[in-house]
């Protein structure tokens, strides 16, 4: 995948706890930049991208959580 501009060196293969994100074939804060996505939006992709590898149902429950926040706060 094509790297976002400012993700040189080392930043990009760092994750402090654990590897799931780094074992992806796209990680998650990649698509988030290259698509310019908020911070609901991305935290959302991360919950779902990694809730088998990391927090199970629970991260589902948090993505979910994400997106009612950002519904919320788009309604008229």
């Amino acid at each position: 995948s094509r790297k976002h501009p400012s993700w040189d060196g080392e930043v990009y293969h760092e994750q402090v706890g654990g590897s799931h994100y780094k074992d992806m074939a796209i990680q998650p804060a990649d698509y988030i930049l290259q698509n310019k996505l908020g911070w609901a939006e991305g935290c959302a992709i991360g919950y779902i991208s990694r809730w088998r590898q990391k927090g199970g149902i629970e991260d589902l429950k948090k993505a979910i959580h994400t997106l009612r926040l950002l519904i919320d706060a788009e309604r008229p």
